[in-house]
């Protein structure tokens, strides 16, 4: 079964309720022709208007919708997750989201489900948290460096061309060896992980890249993943 991961920089419903592109590339990549997609907003403290808008967009999908809450009377998590054809994580606070996660179990539950050939998807803090590290700004003066679930062999950082700090942040971490290398990827671009490799980048928006940064010797280099944009009929 192919496992996939689909890590997206910034947008997405959430930002955009009118373009739902990169929203019917993840449910196109389903095992199945009308997903259950479960959609988790962790990382917001369970924000009520994120989960009406994800409701809102994909209600008008070929989907099954449902939502994980942890805050309120939380359900049966391994029959629901690996019950699920996508997991959808919402952006927010990546180190709340995890500590949350980590005292649930639900960390082991999403590896089952990802191996299972459910597609794992998510925006910001949902996208690095698949990675083994992410750039995240979790704490509230810096961009700091943090462990994620490590399903994916690499490290990332979302918003790369939509936060002015994130790419000076990339380059020192990378100048000062906290970082050997980071996928980097701008709003309204994703990258498409199947069987734990980097497949291609997936933009949704013009012109939006994502890249793999290198230093070599101080000297920071910026690869640009092969992209193909997607665009609605529309």
């Amino acid at each position: 079964m192919k496992k996939q991961i689909i890590a997206i920089g910034g947008g997405g419903f959430g930002r955009n309720p009118k373009n739902l592109d990169i929203e019917s590339y993840i449910i196109d990549n389903a095992r199945v022709s009308k997903p259950k997609t479960c959609f988790i907003p962790t990382a917001t403290g369970e924000d009520k208007s994120y989960i009406v808008n994800f409701y809102k967009a994909f209600s008008k999908l070929h989907c099954s919708p449902s939502h994980l809450e942890f805050f309120t009377r939380t359900p049966d998590l391994r029959n629901l997750i690996l019950d699920q054809d996508i997991v959808f994580v919402g952006g927010g606070n990546t180190k709340s989201m995890l500590a949350v996660w980590n005292e649930w179990g639900l960390p082991n539950l999403l590896r089952q489900a990802y191996e299972n050939g459910a597609v794992l998807a998510g925006v910001s803090a949902g996208a690095i948290c698949w990675f083994n590290k992410g750039v995240t700004d979790s704490w509230a003066n810096s961009l700091k460096i943090m462990d994620c679930l490590g399903f994916v062999d690499g490290h990332c950082c979302p918003h790369y061309d939509e936060e002015e700090t994130r790419r000076p942040a990339v380059h020192d971490f990378l100048k000062n060896g906290k970082l050997e290398q980071c996928y980097a990827i701008e709003g309204g671009c994703a990258i498409h992980c199947v069987d734990g490799e980097i497949q291609n980048a997936v933009s949704f928006v013009p012109n939006k890249k994502a890249y793999l940064i290198k230093s070599d010797n101080g000297a920071i280099t910026e690869e640009e993943l092969q992209n193909i944009y997607i665009r609605s009929a529309s």
